[in-house]
């Protein structure tokens, strides 16, 4: 039951970036968010922090709708601990490694740290 709920939380985040869905992506954000893009080159220092209000600006302003062509999701829980869980997300644009914490709300991503596929 806890994987298919992590599961579902990682595909509200998802989902709600392909459909511009607010709601959803708000749903599965963590306040304290910290979003991370690997950049282009290797050694290079990382690009700024990614903010739960920056994804829901962006999601909000449908940015993420020309990434959900192919929305096929490959979602593989890693591990989960008591109240702690990793993710690897697999989708045709994008590979990402995202961390939850279980809240009285629910599980919540926390951490999210991405490239392109």
């Amino acid at each position: 039951m806890t994987k298919a709920l992590i599961t579902e939380t990682v595909r509200d985040y998802f989902e709600g970036w392909f459909d511009g869905d607010v709601e959803r992506m708000d749903r599965a954000l963590h306040p304290d968010l910290v979003k991370r893009w690997a950049g282009e080159e290797q050694g290079a220092p990382l690009p700024s922090v990614t903010t739960k209000d920056r994804m829901l600006a962006l999601t909000a302003r449908g940015e993420g709708r020309k990434d959900g062509v192919d929305r096929a999701l490959e979602v593989e829980v890693e591990d989960v601990y008591e109240d702690i869980a990793s993710v690897t997300v697999r989708s045709a644009v994008y590979h990402e490694y995202v961390h939850l914490v279980r809240t009285r709300d629910g599980w919540k991503i926390v951490n999210a740290f991405w490239r392109y596929s």
